[in-house]
């Protein structure tokens, strides 16, 4: 109890100075929040090891749907994190359908203290030995695979983790790179200390040094209250920057000084913090792009760049396609009782030949969306509708390429190119989707320098 964090969310400000005021002395840290919407924020800066929330937010009805519905955010996030259901005396079936989503225990209002004391205190032993009682580092179902690429990754992977040097990792969308960066910090001599992630890319000038560096009350107009950046809340451990290679110039100069200097100074204040954390960076940009000094520092790319990553598009794992999708069909399979076994050999045939421009992700989405629609103990082909989206993106090389006055040779060359680079310099495959026989693809490779 003396070292515990844990987390009140309630709208109603007398219910949250009410439990922080009996909970002060028995805690280490007692965190009140009254706003909903911050607590994926709080989940990605804050370590905690509790969570009491409310079911019902400004509603007069007590529908408790508000309520559920960050439950399941809070258990998506941090499935492992204990959550204490706050409800009112006539909700209780509420509370038990909670408990089903997940909860932990409810509390019902008003509640007794000592009741409140000993719900909490048994959650918080509960999870201590949980903590304690050993873990295999990271899920095999993150690397799933036994392609050549993927056990040299798994190489690499188990090599650096425990060293502290930075590392960058570079692939594709969809290729699972939070999830190698996951790994790194699992593996890690950090690991029992936070992993912070932080979409880069997508902060704005303006919120960039906020949510990175932290900011002091007062500082801007909305800067109500002092905030931990992300660099001090991964104080100790590990931080893991994705979509590096989409920040400008002006974020890089900052970043760089920050990382130079191990230490971070909150806007609106002079005092410097210094922060011990092991940097872990991705981007879907090519190395050879980011090295452009008018996209990207050079000096910045030595300091996140210690070692780099390559993670593989799944249309190079030759081999790992179908156990991926047996993964993913057996997982959504349990998720929506579903009694499917395995795919039909044309649907296996219909997986094998796409070139997945969305990588994992969009076979695992197309997979999930096949379970949900089929109803036979197997998939067929039919049932298996690949991303739009991605096909969008997937326009062949001959449409990208192809001069204004192309004949028929530029139309055959383009062709040829277009299909040896999706199956990534596979004659057999190549040839075989091409309809010609390999020693007559090797002779046009020839005739056009391919």
């Amino acid at each position: 109890m003396k070292h515990a964090r844990i987390l009140i969310i309630d709208d109603d400000l007398d219910v949250l100075t009410a439990v922080r005021l009996l909970l002060k002395q028995r805690v280490g840290t007692v965190i009140t929040e009254h706003n909903p919407e911050r607590i994926p924020s709080i989940l990605a800066t804050e370590t905690l090891d509790l969570v009491l929330l409310d079911m019902n937010f400004k509603s007069t009805l007590n529908t408790g749907n508000e309520g559920l519905y960050w439950l399941s955010r809070i258990k998506a996030s941090k499935p492992d994190l204990p959550v204490i259901m706050i409800t009112a005396y006539g909700a209780i079936d509420l509370a038990v359908t909670s408990l089903k989503q997940g909860a932990a225990d409810f509390v019902v209002k008003p509640w007794q203290n000592e009741q409140l004391i000993d719900v909490i205190t048994g959650l918080l032993s509960k999870s201590t030995h949980k903590k304690t009682a050993p873990t295999p580092k990271h899920s095999d179902a993150a690397f799933i695979g036994e392609s050549a690429v993927m056990l040299d990754l798994q190489y690499k992977i188990n090599k650096i983790a425990p060293t502290d040097a930075n590392v960058l990792i570079l692939g594709e969308n969809g290729t699972g790179k939070d999830l190698i960066a996951t790994a790194i910090h699992e593996q890690s001599t950090r690991s029992e200390k936070p992993l912070v992630k932080v979409d880069v890319g997508a902060l704005t000038e303006t919120l960039f040094e906020s949510e990175l560096f932290g900011h002091k009350k007062g500082a801007f107009t909305d800067a109500r209250e002092d905030r931990v950046g992300r660099f001090e809340a991964a104080n100790g451990g590990t931080l893991f920057l994705d979509e590096i290679g989409n920040i400008s110039l002006q974020q890089q100069a900052k970043l760089l000084s920050v990382l130079q200097n191990r230490q971070v100074i909150p806007l609106g204040s002079n005092t410097p913090i210094p922060i011990d954390i092991r940097l872990v960076c991705a981007t879907n940009v090519p190395l050879a792009d980011l090295a452009n000094e008018n996209r990207f520092r050079r000096d910045l790319i030595y300091r996140i760049n210690t070692v780099d990553l390559q993670v593989p598009p799944l249309r190079q794992r030759d081999g790992d396609i179908l156990l991926i999708a047996r993964h993913f069909l057996k997982k959504y399979a349990e998720k929506y009782r579903k009694q499917m076994v395995d795919f039909d050999p044309g649907a296996a045939q219909k997986l094998l030949r796409y070139s997945y421009p969305g990588n994992v992700r969009e076979l695992q989405y197309s997979i999930e969306r096949a379970v949900i629609m089929s109803d036979g103990e197997i998939l067929r082909a039919d049932d298996l509708i690949f991303s739009s989206i991605e096909q969008t993106l997937q326009q062949p090389l001959s449409q990208k390429t192809l001069p204004e006055e192309h004949n028929l040779v530029e139309l055959e060359r383009a062709t040829i190119a277009n299909v040896v680079e999706k199956h990534s310099g596979n004659i057999s495959k190549a040839a075989k989707e091409l309809g010609i026989t390999r020693t007559a693809l090797y002779r046009r490779l020839s005739k056009y320098d391919l």
